[in-house]
């Protein structure tokens, strides 16, 4: 069986990826592959910047055998001990290539190590690359199963890659530059594709239950128009939510001049972008605790009833301790 792989000029800590087409044809929607492509190469070059690894990415025209691509990871110069290499970079990249979305919260070294399609010897050549790292670095490791930009990256190579009518599957390996065909080849069929794409880009809100906002614009009309305000430092768009303190400013209760802020529960909306890049999508407010006269604090009757049940619930918890510690053992 004739074997394509790498010429000797790219031969080394490469990756291929290989699509697999049902008609045995060896071409592809350009766009569509050209696309493919950058989605690998930021997701290379974000486990690169993670692991402080300056690198550079080299490729290799388009043999036949379906459709292959290869690209070398090279190390544009080692860290000062030496600990980050090249193989280590290749190793996770296919790992993150092929672990669906359900898995990825487990730690990837570890899932590695536990691939049973590894030799012992592959595995320990990895621990022993592994081991040589500083503390920094493993914590980077772990964190690699979280980023976004390394998950928004091969949702949208799936993605793109799902549009293709043809593909059956793609495959990953890595060539060796010690070893010819060194890792065996990581399969994953089309039929799976979906495990790997993004559902949605909504992340997880954050709320700021006493966020200072100084008003620049209020509205004092009915209507769902945005407030506009400053917000640590920048200006953000806000929905007021709040029943109450819009029925005060509406009815003119509540006088608005120059440095005017509200004390707030404010609901922060996330999302990540198509590069993969965390944005605050909307601000929303749902209680506001208190407004200022005058820098002078004045509780709402909203503010009040929280800040009241926040209290009780924390007395109850502290109860609830000293009742816990009075009833160990002596």
């Amino acid at each position: 069986m004739l074997i394509f792989k790498p010429s000797k000029d790219i031969y080394g800590n490469t990756i291929e990826m290989h699509y697999w087409f049902d008609d045995k044809s060896h071409t592809m929607d350009a766009f569509i592959e050209n696309r493919c492509e950058y989605e690998i190469l930021g997701l290379i070059a974000e486990v690169g910047k993670l692991l402080d690894y300056d690198i550079s990415i080299d490729t290799e025209a388009i043999k036949e055998g379906g459709l292959k691509r290869w690209l070398q990871v090279v190390g544009k110069q080692e860290n000062k001990e030496g600990t980050i290499t090249t193989a280590v970079i290749t190793a996770i990249v296919i790992l993150i290539l092929i672990t669906p979305l359900t898995e990825i919260t487990e730690n990837l070294i570890d899932k590695w190590f536990e691939d049973k399609e590894l030799t012992e010897l592959q595995k320990e050549k990895l621990r022993l690359e592994v081991r040589k790292l500083k503390r920094d670095e493993l914590k980077e490791l772990a964190e690699l199963d979280t980023n976004y930009v390394i998950k928004k990256k091969r949702s949208n190579f799936y993605e793109k890659l799902e549009k293709v009518e043809k593909i059956e599957k793609v495959s990953f390996k890595i060539w060796d530059d010690k070893k010819e065909n060194d890792s065996e080849e990581k399969e994953v069929p089309k039929h799976k594709f979906k495990a790997y794409i993004l559902s949605s880009d909504e992340i997880e809100p954050l709320e700021d239950e006493s966020a200072v906002i100084e008003i620049i614009s209020p509205v004092l009309k009915k209507g769902n128009y945005k407030w506009s305000g400053y917000y640590k430092g920048e200006i953000i768009k806000f929905a007021m939510k709040s029943k109450e303190f819009k029925d005060l400013v509406q009815a003119g209760q509540i006088p608005f001049v120059n440095g005017s802020s509200i004390d707030c529960n404010l609901i922060i909306k996330r999302k990540i972008d198509v590069e993969g890049i965390l944005i605050n999508s909307s601000y929303v407010v749902t209680r506001v605790n208190n407004y200022f006269e005058s820098d002078k604090p004045i509780e709402t009757r909203e503010g009040k009833k929280h800040r009241i049940n926040k209290e009780a619930k924390e007395r109850y918890k502290q109860m609830n301790l000293f009742a816990e510690e009075s009833n160990k053992p002596k």
